[in-house]
């Protein structure tokens, strides 16, 4: 089991996932949130790079509430940031919206009209309206109508699932693969493309300078988001593996052998593999 003290000194900066490495979807992982905090003291800088939908500033609101302490980041960016600009070349225009309402902070400031499928120039997706329950067939029947129509779908959250406690539910990148099999397209930004990375890299660049990614370190539990947007973005990636990948170890419990023959299912490695973020 790698801890985060064993390596710090390789790195001047990290890009850390937030759900399934600092949160488990329902409440912060202290080990984890301590380990951040430690590295920061240690001269490191933290960048949390999120598939959320939400925009960054809306992210850090949100864990602020939840007890997120300042001393554990320096600047976030969010899958909601990098879609935004192509939400903005979209606008004003016609949407038909897939999503729980909390998401709406997105829109904010865009001159969107949210209508039915029948009158939509395209689909904006943060995720199921049931957050806990929805799933990507639920929407078969009006996707089918929008590949008949040749609507694209803007995704926010590329995450095809999320650790939610003990629970895993869909994301919006499962609706739109979903989209995709059906023959339509879709248009993504977050992990594991690189204009999150770019964002990433800029908002470090703007707390406290530039950093090679040869010393940054990518750190989520993600294979097909997190390893492999950091082996896109050239750098290190750690494996976090107790989060969405649990349920796949169950029988045999966390090995990095376990771990490592998982990977090489999703095509994707990992420099470094843990079941959590520990400092030490």
């Amino acid at each position: 089991m790698t801890k985060l003290s064993e390596i710090a000194d390789r790195y001047d900066a990290l890009f850390c996932d937030v759900w399934g490495v600092i949160r488990d979807g329902r409440s912060l992982l202290p080990p984890a949130v301590e380990a951040l905090r430690q590295y920061r003291a240690s001269g490191g800088r933290v960048c949390l790079v999120s598939n959320s939908p939400r925009r960054h500033p809306s992210l850090l609101e949100a864990l602020a509430e939840m007890g997120f302490p300042d001393d554990a980041w320096d600047c976030a960016v969010t899958s909601g940031d990098a879609i935004h600009e192509e939400l903005v070349k979209r606008s004003p225009g016609k949407a038909f919206k897939i999503g729980p309402d909390w998401d709406e902070a997105l829109y904010e400031g865009l001159a969107l009209d949210f209508v039915d499928i029948e009158s939509a120039d395209f689909i904006t997706c943060t995720g199921p309206d049931n957050y806990w329950n929805g799933r990507p067939e639920h929407y078969q029947q009006v996707l089918s109508r929008a590949v008949e129509r040749k609507l694209d779908l803007v995704c926010a959250n590329p995450d095809i699932v999320v650790q939610a406690g003990d629970q895993l539910i869909f994301c919006a990148g499962a609706i739109a693969r979903f989209y995709r099999e059906m023959g339509g397209v879709s248009i993504v930004a977050g992990k594991p493309h690189r204009p999150i990375y770019r964002l990433a890299f800029e908002a470090l660049e703007r707390n406290g300078g530039a950093v090679a990614p040869d010393r940054v370190l990518a750190i989520g539990d993600g294979p097909e988001t997190d390893i492999e947007g950091a082996s896109r973005a050239g750098v290190d990636a750690m494996l976090i593996a107790g989060g969405i990948l649990q349920a796949e170890m169950r029988d045999d419990g966390f090995s990095p052998e376990t771990v490592v023959a998982i990977l090489a299912e999703y095509g994707v490695e990992a420099r470094w593999i843990a079941p959590q973020l520990v400092w030490s």
